[in-house]
């Protein structure tokens, strides 16, 4: 995953506007629905539709403010915020998706708020400098990279509540909020992050690639940190697919996998927005 640190070559475009009425309403129905999954995951029922149904709200709005910034020409491909923005989308809709299958609430008492510490991070830092010159092949590498990460962050938080669950069960600690909340069956969570990352994986190898060719196309250097830090979340995730297939590893290993390679990914987005935010 290589984002764009300077970049100069399209028509002036606004580089961010005021947040929208949708992203201040993003960010209460993600706080609702935080708080709703603590309830939901000390046994109120009813606390989990609720957080559901919250969660899904703040999705929508965030897609409305999404949209709205993109007919204001400020696009999720443009820079590393917009980006960020679009990630936590993806995030949540995807944990969403995931749950219409299984019961995730604990889980969703980690989406939640993390995705609104994403989308606060990317609407109310500063904006940094303009960043020019992109080029298609810069947006496509950027849309492909935040669609790949945003698929491992659902397994991440699947893989999180694997260790959680197995954890607690070895333990015959069946009393823990792990199986209090309801969790999907083990063997469930794990095949299912294993999909997520086989459908991840190959949209977020091309994005590397298509990395690698933009920054070449530059002449800019590959001494950054963030580059090796991005390598090391494609090996990690496929580390993760080889050894399923050669030696049949599953569960636990699995799992510190996927999280090792999603907190790689991360730090590199981190990199990135701090980079911004000191150079404006």
């Amino acid at each position: 995953m290589i984002l764009p640190t300077d970049l100069t070559d399209a028509p002036a475009r606004a580089l961010t506007v005021a947040p929208s009425p949708a992203f201040w309403l993003a960010l209460v129905l993600y706080a609702a629905a935080a708080l709703a999954f603590v309830f939901a995951a000390a046994g109120r029922a009813k606390a989990a539709t609720a957080a559901r149904w919250l969660l899904a709200g703040a999705v929508a709005a965030h897609g409305v403010d999404i949209g709205w910034r993109g007919v204001l020409h400020v696009h999720p491909a443009q820079s590393v915020r917009e980006a960020l923005g679009l990630t936590a989308w993806l995030f949540a809709g995807g944990y969403l998706a995931a749950a219409s299958r299984f019961r995730l609430d604990l889980a969703g008492g980690v989406v939640a708020p993390v995705a609104l510490g994403i989308l606060a991070a990317a609407r109310l830092t500063p904006a940094g400098t303009d960043p020019t010159g992109l080029g298609t092949l810069g947006r496509i590498h950027i849309m492909m990279a935040v669609v790949g990460v945003s698929l491992f962050a659902v397994a991440s938080a699947l893989a999180a509540i694997y260790l959680l669950q197995e954890r607690s069960f070895k333990k015959k600690r069946l009393d823990t909020l792990a199986w209090k909340s309801g969790g999907a069956p083990l063997e469930s969570l794990d095949r299912l992050a294993n999909r997520l990352v086989l459908v991840g994986f190959p949209i977020f190898t091309v994005a590397m690639v298509l990395g690698v060719i933009w920054v070449q196309q530059r002449h800019a250097s590959f001494g950054r940190p963030e580059y090796p830090l991005a390598l090391v979340t494609w090996v990690s995730f496929a580390a993760l697919l080889a050894t399923r297939v050669a030696y049949g590893w599953r569960g636990r290993r699995s799992a510190r996998l996927t999280l090792l390679g999603f907190a790689t990914a991360m730090l590199v987005l981190t990199i990135y927005l701090v980079r911004r935010v000191l150079a404006g």
